[in-house]
């Protein structure tokens, strides 16, 4: 089995591709793949299948995500987009979506002439996703039209022993955004963050935000299914929105850019009558191929 591995701003990624949705991809593999010590290391999978494959698999009533019988129910298909993006925390749990990972996703497929153009659509749990190669090769940028974003009112999470008061937010996956003002290096994210469960009935990644100019933002994340990770696509989104409603500014327009500095790098969110743009590098590492005794092993 072929793979590649990718990263946005080191939030980092295994790729796989599986056109036909024959190999499909279970919760154990993904999590082996993800493995940093006895796999290859990584915050997510994502896996390339054509759209049509996960309409048969979806008529048929067979789980086009998984091979081994993880018993999901696939997606529906968006007609204009070609591929749709399976995507897996590093615990083998499937996500609705993936903002740093679609950039990678996108960057992929463009560099193995999977798609034609600088801009095409992509498939995912939350619905269709418009991106744009903003360059070609290196870590050039990739935008991606993130949808529509909802701060959808307050809530709590308990992040190392503290008690802490944020937003919650969707951008088609749950979020809780902790706005702080003591040192984002002081919170413990080595262990899962409490939530309420009346209010993340899926869990939710919680994000530490700190303001640190008019439109710019400094964030730690911990990801649902993932652990702390040195970035956050989607979080990105999310801080940004939490601070825009938060804290309003009293320079600049609604559609300024806000940056997000993660400990990864730096994201360029834009938010416009409630839909966001989210803008990173997107970097293809390495490709290789999996070895089949590993593979057989369980």
């Amino acid at each position: 089995m072929r793979f590649a591995k990718g990263h946005g701003t080191e939030n980092d990624f295994v790729i796989l591709l599986d056109p036909d949705g024959r190999e499909g991809l279970s919760h154990a593999l993904a999590a082996r793949l993800c493995d940093r010590r006895a796999g290859i290391g990584a915050d997510g999978v994502l896996r390339a299948v054509r759209t049509t494959a996960m309409a048969e698999a979806a008529e048929t009533g067979v789980a086009a995500s998984s091979s081994a019988g993880d018993g999901e129910t696939a997606p529906g298909a968006e007609p204009a987009a070609e591929w749709f993006m399976d995507y897996r925390n590093a615990d083998g749990s499937v996500a609705e979506m993936c903002g740093n990972g679609i950039r990678v996703f996108a960057r992929y497929l463009a560099e193995h002439g999977l798609t034609e153009g600088k801009e095409f659509t992509v498939a995912t749990r939350s619905g269709p996703r418009q991106v744009r190669l903003d360059a070609l090769g290196g870590d050039g940028g990739v935008t991606v039209n993130m949808g529509r974003v909802a701060v959808l009112g307050p809530g709590s999470a308990v992040i190392g022993g503290q008690s802490c008061e944020g937003l919650r937010v969707s951008v088609g996956n749950p979020h809780l955004v902790c706005l702080v003002d003591t040192p984002l290096s002081s919170f413990d994210l080595s262990r899962p963050p409490s939530l309420d469960p009346g209010q993340f009935p899926e869990g939710g990644n919680v994000e530490l935000v700190q303001l640190t100019g008019p439109r710019s933002v400094a964030m730690r994340v911990y990801e649902r299914g993932s652990g702390e990770t040195r970035s956050c696509g989607t979080g990105a989104v999310a801080a940004a929105a939490a601070a825009a409603t938060a804290a309003p500014t009293e320079t600049g327009q609604e559609s300024d850019p806000w940056s997000v500095t993660v400990p990864g790098g730096e994201l360029t969110i834009t938010l416009d009558a409630g839909r966001a743009w989210l803008t990173g590098p997107a970097v293809i590492v390495a490709e290789g191929d999996l070895d089949p005794t590993w593979l057989a092993t369980r």
